[in-house]
């Protein structure tokens, strides 16, 4: 889902960039006034841990494969703004260092796959959380917002490119919905999964403000 330098128009690089250093600002302003000692520790082990488990890639079908997002499983530990940052120092590293999706589209790479999942994700979780209570109803809530952020973040991505006039959006759209639909299947496992064992050997972690 990474988009390589040259698939985006100028316009919509542009306007993707502005949309990313926005929330990213606002993130920022958020984080610095409740960000305390413990969160600092726990914020680079999630970042560390989601930066290699997107190094794994997963093969779907035809040739195609895919590899976890971690917004949701991120935001769920500490917050949708500190989730937001830690995200987008992720995929500035693969795109400078890895040279995983170009320079010029770096702001559209972070929206779609790191504030999606960390900002919107997020709150579908805290929906489905407030509706469905227990240790059921947070494991569905993770598995339907983890899921749903890998889907929302390929429905970006196609559409940032049909406008850039790189593909077809009736063509793309429903090829990348249902490869990614898939995909999504294997987040919400790993997301369920990892928050299950924390729950089970470090619950307090689970119990940090969010910021």
């Amino acid at each position: 889902m990474h988009i390589p330098d040259g698939f985006l128009s100028t316009e919509i690089w542009v306007l993707m960039y502005a949309l990313t250093l926005v929330v990213l600002a606002y993130a920022t302003k958020k984080v610095n006034k409740k960000l305390g000692d413990k969160h600092v520790p726990l914020m680079g082990v999630l970042a560390a841990f989601v930066f290699a488990a997107q190094m794994l890639n997963v093969p779907i079908a035809a040739g195609t494969s895919g590899h976890m997002l971690g917004g949701v499983l991120i935001a769920v530990f500490i917050g949708p703004y500190a989730a937001s940052l830690v995200m987008a120092s992720i995929f500035f590293v693969q795109s400078v260092f890895f040279q995983d999706g170009g320079l010029t589209a770096l702001g559209a790479n972070i929206f779609n796959m790191g504030l999606i999942g960390a900002v919107l994700g997020y709150f579908i979780y805290v929906a489905v959380r407030k509706a469905l209570k227990g240790h059921r109803g947070r494991f569905i809530a993770l598995g339907i917002s983890a899921w749903l952020a890998v889907v929302l973040a390929a429905i970006a991505t196609t559409i940032e490119l049909a406008f850039s006039g790189t593909v077809d959006l009736a063509l793309a759209l429903p090829a990348m919905v249902s490869v990614h639909a898939i995909i999504g299947v294997v987040e919400a496992l790993i997301t369920v999964a990892v928050v299950a064992f924390v729950l089970k050997t470090r619950p307090d972690l689970l119990e940090l403000e969010k910021i």
